[in-house]
């Protein structure tokens, strides 16, 4: 068999080239709708815009998202063929979609060229870690509309009564009610006024020897333990703080360019 000349092997590439264009140009297709190809781009976005919003692709998922493709493609024809693209009032919410679309890119640029730091996250931790230094305290109590009948259940208390049991069975806050009382650890802070002062003057064990009264009702307050403030680990918040500092940079980023923008509106916030 004599061997092919340089030329010859050229045209049989040439040849075998043109028979597998289509093939691969196919490839980049889903299908074909009335003699107009779906390219395959859109139902890579279709199932990235899926993923973006924390959904699972699976297969079935792409089988569904490839019928939706083909499907919208169908749709699209018929409305194009009866006019509908160029109503006004399509016109109108093209340009909004036009304007979201942009925006959300612009935003999604930002956040990809503007990323949170390491160093800037830990900062922001041990901000936040010293301002919650301190003590913490473990109260109970229970919550009753009246001054006398406060008193009367401090009465049963000290008889011997359980504050568990009466907490149960009184205590107008359901939550903490159906524990017994128990408030779980908290800085006296985080409650209002009078009950966190009155809190925090007892010692552990103690229950206020009167009534405390706040917006909510009467109050009786035992103190069942305190703690130095516990604060999770840099790693176990980390991507909380990120989040919430990236939503940061975001909105400085948004309030500068309206600040810089040349325009006679007057934002009402």
């Amino acid at each position: 068999m004599t061997r092919l000349t340089l030329a010859a092997r050229a045209s049989v590439v040439a040849v075998a080239t043109a028979l597998l264009l289509p093939l691969a140009a196919s490839a980049q297709n889903i299908a074909v709708v009335n003699g107009k190809t779906v390219p395959k781009a859109r139902l890579d976005l279709l199932l990235q815009q899926a993923q973006r919003a924390g959904q699972q692709v699976t297969p079935e998922m792409q089988g569904i998202a490839k019928d939706e493709v083909v499907r919208r493609e169908i749709f699209a024809q018929e409305a194009e063929k009866r006019g509908i693209a160029g109503q006004a009032d399509y016109k109108a919410q093209m340009e909004l979609a036009r304007q979201s679309i942009l925006i959300r890119e612009l935003f999604e640029d930002f956040k990809k060229k503007n990323p949170v730091t390491d160093a800037e996250a830990k900062a922001e931790y041990d901000k936040f870690k010293a301002q919650s230094t301190g003590t913490e305290f473990r109260a109970s109590h229970i919550l009753v509309e009246g001054e006398e009948e406060a008193k009367a259940l401090i009465a049963q208390i000290k008889g011997g009564a359980k504050f568990e049991d009466l907490a149960k069975a009184k205590s107008k806050d359901p939550g903490s009610g159906a524990n017994g009382g128990d408030l779980d650890f908290a800085k006296p802070e985080s409650y209002v006024p009078e009950f966190g002062g009155a809190m925090a003057k007892l010692k552990k064990g103690e229950m206020t020897e009167t009534p405390i009264k706040t917006q909510f009702g009467w109050h009786i307050i035992r103190l069942d333990d305190t703690r130095e403030a516990q604060f999770p680990e840099f790693d176990a918040v980390k991507p909380q703080i990120q989040q919430r500092l990236a939503q940061t940079k975001l909105q400085k980023f948004q309030d500068d360019m309206r600040k810089a923008a040349k325009t006679d509106y007057k934002f009402a916030q």
